[in-house]
């Protein structure tokens, strides 16, 4: 098993919290990660597990024992019992780990089902979990453990698993052709502004439905909206999200990569986003708290990424090219400027690095560096 970056992180919330909620994407490896920790392990999904679970409840929280309550989502009413015990002794840590692939509607909303409960987000493989001559490989077929030897395969079989029966067991609405032709739009607009009424118009719902079914995918850690930065400027912004696929490897599935990754049309969207998520991702699995934007004018001036990170503001351009151009930097200086940027980095895949305390060319590996706690 590959050493996942989030488990210090994950034994630190079970250290100070009685419940933790270990969350992310169907067949990231949550439930590899989760038995890891040793205790007793409930698939909730299984009926029979279940029913001995019910019968043993009194014995197994009365135990020092952790608790390892794996696809929590089968039985929301076990919520009500599990808020019920902690809060007979909430000054007791450790006691119960919830594992599951969709997350609550109340976190959504900044709340936990429970209170006194820490939360984890769990990723597909990243960049920071690997060695640097796997990251061509990564990003070409993603970080799902089962789809790293079978692309593109395992990641359409994995789509068609999600739209057909996933999705709709835990509430999606939409028919799953519906949804399979929203993953394929979803693509196609990988890395630019949501727009809710034309996906909608295509789809033949609302606008309000469309914005549903999205809102119903990032919540199951499939998609990642990137919200504009809204400091003031007398600029006029663009104002929509963007949208990303999270795993490079479902995107450049639905795609239809065939050949070089790099002939591709649609290459430096994919490179973009990729290396939204490594950094994203690295930042969340080591607990570090962050605010993730974008910023687009109406005259076409953007940043790919402004991170509010350690109490300073970073401007972030992203670029697939092994030699950056100086000229770059420059103009992501200028436009940074109008959101008064502390920190302004060119990331591309250069050689030849330029670091500096105001405005850096760097590559990834470097940026992680710099993104790792001491």
């Amino acid at each position: 098993m590959i050493p996942r970056l989030i488990t210090p992180l994950l034994h630190r919330q079970l250290s100070r919290y009685p419940a933790v909620a270990l969350l992310g994407a169907r067949q990231a490896g949550l439930t590899t990660l989760a038995r890891t920790l040793g205790g007793y392990y409930c698939n909730l999904g299984n009926p029979q597990e279940r029913q001995r679970l019910d019968i043993e409840w009194d014995e197994r929280v009365a135990t020092d024992q952790l608790l390892i309550l794996d696809e929590i989502g089968n039985t929301p009413e076990l919520i009500a019992r599990l808020r019920s015990v902690i809060e007979q002794n909430p000054q007791r840590k450790g006691r119960f780990l919830l594992v599951g692939s969709m997350q609550p509607a109340d976190l959504a909303t900044g709340r936990t089902p429970i209170d006194h409960m820490g939360t984890c987000q769990l990723t597909p493989l990243l960049a920071s979990e690997l060695s640097v001559e796997q990251w061509d490989p990564l990003w070409q077929t993603g970080g799902y453990p089962g789809g790293t030897q079978a692309f593109p395969n395992w990641q359409q079989d994995y789509l068609s698993l999600m739209a057909q029966g996933e999705l709709p067991d835990r509430g999606l609405t939409a028919r799953p052709t519906v949804t399979e032709r929203l993953f394929r739009m979803l693509a196609a607009v990988h890395g630019q502004p949501w727009n809710a009424s034309q996906v909608g118009k295509s789809l033949g719902v609302s606008y309000h439905t469309a914005n549903s079914y999205v809102d119903f995918l990032e919540r199951s850690y499939l998609i990642r909206r990137l919200p504009v930065y809204t400091a003031n400027t007398r600029k006029r912004l663009v104002k929509s999200a963007k949208v990303y696929w999270r795993d490079s490897g479902l995107l450049h599935a639905l795609l239809g990569l065939t050949g070089d990754l790099r002939d591709q049309p649609w290459v430096g969207a994919s490179w973009e986003g990729w290396i939204i998520e490594q950094i994203l991702g690295h930042l969340q699995s080591t607990g570090q708290p962050h605010q993730a934007h974008y910023l687009r004018t109406s005259d076409q001036k953007e940043i790919d990424l402004v991170l509010e990170y350690r109490g300073e503001l970073w401007a972030l351009e992203i670029k697939l090219t092994s030699a950056p151009d100086l000229n770059d930097l420059k103009r992501l200086a200028d436009t940074a400027r109008l959101i008064n940027a502390d920190r302004i980095a060119l990331i591309s895949r250069t050689r030849d690095p330029l670091p500096g305390a105001k405005a850096a060319s760097l590559n990834l590996a470097i940026l992680l560096d710099e993104l790792t706690p001491t």
